[in-house]
């Protein structure tokens, strides 16, 4: 837990020690790709241990702040021994679509290296394991809340919270 909070600590300090002239501002024909692990998790304190969980999304700008496209999720959460559950363990697999509206140029943050974001989704989440008797699913609409710190040009580290398969996201952005 310590290195959670650690690493919290450690993204936020590089969001705001950083100084520049210019914002990075998404714009049409921007394109973006994440690529993280989701860590805490769901479902945990039910005999299951948590595992990280891997995502990717893909973003495009469609207009100045505005920018869409889709994400996927993986989870599988190992059985830890619950007396009445019987089962090796669940695997979680979210995919859809999202938005994002880039909050750099509303809020006059003065750093190009920051892109402070928030947006909404519609994706599938589909649950397997022995303890379901197979699959099941739904249609969600999933919310993230999220910051990105550009470390050159094209590569950044981003921290996002959310409704995915897991609350806190950590990983590496990619500027096309």
């Amino acid at each position: 837990m310590k290195k959670l909070h650690f690493s919290i600590l450690l993204v936020l300090g590089l969001l705001a020690a950083t100084q520049s002239y210019a914002q990075y501002i998404p714009d049409k024909g921007s394109k973006l790709l994440n690529a993280g692990i989701g860590v805490g998790g769901y479902g945990l304190g039910l005999g299951y241990s948590s595992g990280i969980s891997l995502g990717a999304s893909l973003e495009f700008g469609v207009t100045k702040n505005i920018t869409v496209g889709g994400f996927v999720d993986y989870r599988r959460l190992s059985y830890s021994g619950l007396s009445g559950i019987s089962g090796d363990g669940v695997s979680y697999f979210y995919i859809g679509a999202r938005g994002s509206y880039h909050f750099n140029e509303i809020i006059n943050i003065p750093n190009d290296k920051v892109d402070l974001y928030a947006g909404i989704g519609l994706g599938y989440l589909g649950v397997s394991g022995t303890y379901y008797a197979g699959s099941v699913g739904g249609i969600f609409l999933p919310v993230h809340l999220g910051g990105r710190y550009f470390f050159s040009e094209s590569v950044g580290g981003f921290a996002e919270l959310g409704s995915s398969v897991a609350p806190l996201k950590l990983g590496v952005t990619f500027k096309f």
